[in-house]
């Protein structure tokens, strides 16, 4: 639980009820000012939880956030026969794999629902039960994530890959062997795919053009406590030595970066101080330098980063990109911020080209936003989508350079107010605002 507090001497505690109504009552027009602790990351916590079945005794793993995804992959493992429960430290959660059973297609996909993790289960199921089921993923919100980079890295472990109406199933008859794989992308899911089947695969394996997100690092590092062999060189490049064995690890959970940039954010869109506790520098060096341009003022602390407004907001230029270049899930909450900037911003997306969805919601709240979402093709598997932020004081139209295309996004400076007395709402449908999941 979190607490803000308004110029006004409010209190808004920040506690969500997941099992209550999906509704959120928010009264804006206020800056926000007060501390809030950054639970561990959801794309580290997930992968670990699901790392657990890898293992010959219990894992441990702390700092989880209660969030709708990590009830997911709960319910996924105990639908394996995983027993799963909380600590006596809040955010604390103990899995045991010792009674693994295989599952049927339909009972992965009624608590899998719209969630591609099942995907991740493949290769420690195929390790402890010889098959893993996967049911029709369906389509995405944010873009095309296509599954094809999983299979092919199942296919060179030896994996057997059979398509039929349920889903897919795949099975290992002969085991899964070490292997050389390229990926076409640095797809973080993929590469989470790989370093999960590859631990316990005989021989052993080299990945190239890998992901190297944080959260992969620190997926790297849990299961080295489990008794892996892994290292890192440079380029992308991982090595995988498999070993017969893994044991039960006990982790803390990296800090959550989307988390801790949406809060930045927030201060600086609302002209508030807020202090992410648990946030660290070295993780989110690219967004504290667009941060900073933006006239954000940020002061880095022991123990996490103080945010607020440096000054007047300055528009900037942003390009996403795979780490160490700007996350594509810093991009919707910086948006935000930035139509209150002075001048016109750019946000080029390159890794998801359905992005932009949210920015329909801005507008019913006041903003002026266009998207164009057609661009040419980039060298990344998406389509080009830009965000242009104006400033509202000129009437012609921003020329991009040639490099975008005619692919963009006009947001127009809208400033806050309070709320007016009226108490007009608006209502929108929830959109994908960190639901960066990576596969």
């Amino acid at each position: 639980m979190s607490t803000l507090v308004t110029d006004s001497g409010e209190h808004l505690i920040v506690k969500p009820d997941w099992e209550a109504a999906e509704t959120l009552a928010i009264r804006g027009g206020r800056p926000l000012r007060g501390t809030v602790e950054v639970k561990g990351a959801k794309n580290l916590v997930t992968k670990a939880m699901v790392a657990a079945l890898l293992g010959d005794t219990t894992s441990t793993l702390r700092d989880v956030p209660m969030i709708s995804d990590v009830k997911v992959v709960r319910s996924l493992l105990e639908v394996h026969g995983v027993t799963v429960t909380e600590g006596d430290e809040e955010g604390t959660l103990h899995l045991d794999p010792s009674g693994a059973v295989a599952a049927h297609f339909e009972e992965i996909d009624a608590h899998a629902g719209a969630s591609r993790i099942p995907i991740l289960f493949c290769g420690p199921l195929l390790h402890l039960l010889g098959e893993a089921l996967i049911p029709d993923l369906g389509g995405c919100r944010i873009g095309d994530r296509p599954i094809n980079f999983h299979m092919d890295a199942l296919r060179a472990f030896g994996a057997v890959v059979d398509k039929s109406y349920e889903g897919i199933r795949i099975t290992a008859p002969n085991g899964l062997h070490g292997a050389n794989i390229t990926l076409p992308y640095p797809s973080v899911g993929a590469t989470e795919q790989v370093l999960l089947t590859a631990v316990r695969a005989k021989g052993v394996t080299e990945l190239r053009n890998a992901a190297i997100e944080p959260e992969i690092m620190d997926l790297i590092a849990v299961l080295q406590k489990m008794g892996a062999i892994i290292s890192y060189e440079p380029n992308r490049v991982i090595f995988i030595e498999g070993v017969d064995r893994l044991v039960g690890y006990d982790h803390r959970a990296i800090f959550d970066r989307n988390e801790a940039a949406s809060w930045a954010c927030a201060a600086l869109a609302t002209d508030g101080e807020i202090f992410a506790k648990g946030a660290r520098q070295q993780d989110m060096l690219t967004f504290l330098n667009v941060f900073r341009k933006a006239g954000g003022w940020f002061d880095v602390r022991e123990d996490g980063i103080l945010f607020r407004r440096g000054g007047d907001l300055k528009p900037v230029m942003v390009e996403t990109d795979v780490h160490p270049g700007f996350m594509t899930d810093w991009q919707q909450p910086l948006i935000v911020a930035l139509t209150q900037a002075h001048g016109t911003s750019t946000v080029h997306e390159t890794v998801y080209e359905n992005r932009l969805g949210f920015t329909q919601a801005l507008n019913k709240m006041g903003a002026d936003i266009v998207v164009h979402p057609k661009g040419k093709n980039s060298q990344n598997r998406s389509s080009v989508v830009c965000a242009v932020v104006n400033d509202g004081c000129s009437a012609s139209r921003t020329v991009l350079p040639s490099w975008m295309s005619s692919a963009y996004v006009r947001i127009v400076f809208v400033p806050l107010t309070k709320p007016s007395s009226s108490g007009n709402r608006v209502e929108t449908t929830s959109w994908p605002f960190s639901e960066g999941g990576h596969a």
